[in-house]
């Protein structure tokens, strides 16, 4: 068994553990990276960016489809499925290639293929090759997704989101699981590249939306352009004649029983952490076998390991993961010498259409903070009769902006809408800086543009807010500016 010694092991070669390892080399030369399968992020193997790719082939059918209303005539869109799959795994495999060059160029030296596992606080062994003594560690180990047990009787009609973007034609039909951002990206995309979908999910949620109002309005929309169904009843999973069969209850109540080429499970992701040997640590570990960790320093305890990404279970975004690796590998690179890194306003982004933004609080998190107290004001705005979303024939969403009472603080915002990705981020800039409503309503909105509908949010929030000594007095335990 190889033996050797260094300052920093990173486990795991993805987006986070990238960033931890070039974080970690500003303040030690002896780094290692460990990485048990193949060079490539998540986002551009499996995640962002193949499921972009495929989203954008739906939005040029699509908008031939709408060209009519707008007195534009044309041809019903033909969909040449392989054509379809060919640019997706073509435009894939190129954005991953840039990832595995990034890699490739760090020194070799530095790089071990195979699974890592704790020995204790100190050890990690390599598959049986190798065992390294490391003074600090970051986990970075990602996440893969989660498929319940009873879903397994689909056999091989049974999918996942990896599978999809090595299809070298389009199916006639799918099944997805989970109405959660990749189901209802992937299923909308389906749908209008001329597959049959039918996407189930329970519990009535709807991408990450929490504000009940969005909620329920993103659930309305959605089914008017295909079967969805976010509380679904659905028995008598089986294979039937090479389909995966299923039996359902419809919106109308009655069972019907239907055939799919596949079941797309959509459900979730899970950290990869359950075959690290963290057991063998001294690690304080949450009772799916995550570490406990610091969001601001990604310390777990007040251990020598650290942990970023997805397999942190915290938020599982690329720029999340990003950020996470940078703090982590520099806190290891540096430990003892624990530090706050910079986290940012929280921002999410679903790319279906309308799409789905949320930034900052979310309501779930304010009605959980805030309680009944009534320390802050919601404002809405319906984009259906919203000037350039009508223009575009975009006119389909509504937002909910949230401020705090006293100070007028902008907390955040959960709305469907157009453009949602771009107002997203306006409002999470505005966030970040701990912006008022009255300073965001000062800044300049040309006309006609979407984000005049931001404004009517923001005013009808504004009317309602209420400022001064008294007020503030009353919130004080809710922490007003906090």
């Amino acid at each position: 068994m190889k033996q050797l010694e260094t300052d920093v092991v990173v486990i795991g070669a993805g987006t986070a553990g990238l960033s931890a390892y070039r974080n970690a080399k500003q303040f030690t030369p002896n780094v290692l990276m460990i990485e048990s399968g193949k060079y490539g992020t998540t986002c551009a193997r499996v995640g962002c960016m193949p499921s972009k790719l495929l989203i954008a082939a739906a939005e040029a059918a699509h908008n031939i489809e709408q060209a009519p209303q707008f007195g534009v005539m044309s041809e019903p869109a033909k969909i040449d499925g392989r054509a379809v799959m060919a640019r997706v795994r073509s435009e894939r495999d190129r954005f991953v290639g840039f990832v595995v060059d990034a890699v490739e160029e760090l020194p070799a030296e530095d790089r071990i293929i195979g699974h890592a596992k704790f020995l204790d606080d100190q050890r990690v062994q390599i598959d049986d090759h190798t065992v390294i003594t490391a003074k600090r560690f970051v986990v970075a180990t990602g996440s893969r997704p989660n498929i319940p047990k009873p879903f397994l009787a689909f056999g091989d009609r049974l999918i996942i989101n990896d599978d999809v973007f090595d299809w070298q034609d389009l199916p006639e039909s799918v099944a997805v699981f989970g109405p959660g951002v990749i189901g209802l990206e992937l299923g909308q995309a389906l749908h209008r590249l001329g597959v049959k979908v039918k996407l189930f999910g329970v519990g009535g949620n709807i991408g990450p939306l929490t504000d009940p109002v969005i909620r329920d309005y993103a659930n309305t929309v959605f089914a008017e352009e295909f079967y969805v169904d976010t509380d679904a009843k659905v028995s008598d999973m089986k294979v039937v004649n090479n389909k995966a069969q299923l039996t359902y209850i419809d919106r109308q109540g009655q069972a019907q029983t239907e055939q799919f080429d596949y079941v797309l499970a959509a459900t979730g992701r899970v950290p990869n952490v359950d075959l690290l040997g963290l057991e063998n640590t001294s690690l304080e570990l949450e009772d799916h076998g995550v570490p406990l960790a610091d969001p601001h320093t990604m310390q777990c305890g007040s251990s020598h390991i650290f942990i970023a990404g997805d397999a942190s279970d915290q938020i599982p975004l690329l720029h999340e993961a990003a950020d996470q690796g940078t703090i982590a590998g520099v806190n290891a690179g540096r430990y003892p010498d624990i530090r706050n890194g910079l986290r940012r306003t929280p921002i999410a982004a679903v790319f279906s259409d309308p799409q789905i933004g949320m930034v900052g609080d979310n309501y779930a998190q304010l009605t959980a903070n805030y309680g009944e107290c009534g320390c802050y004001e919601i404002g809405e705005v319906s984009f259906e009769n919203q000037g350039r979303s009508r223009v575009m024939l975009k006119n389909k969403g509504h937002m909910r902006v949230y401020a705090e009472q006293g100070t007028g603080l902008f907390l955040g915002a959960e709305f469907v809408g157009p453009a949602a990705e771009h107002i997203a981020h306006l409002l999470a800039w505005a966030i970040q800086n701990k912006m008022t409503v009255p300073q965001m309503l000062d800044m300049p909105y040309y006309h006609p543009v979407i984000e005049e509908g931001v404004r009517t949010a923001l005013r009808n929030v504004n009317a309602k807010l209420k400022f001064g000594p008294d007020i503030i007095k009353h919130c004080l335990e809710c922490g007003p500016g906090a």
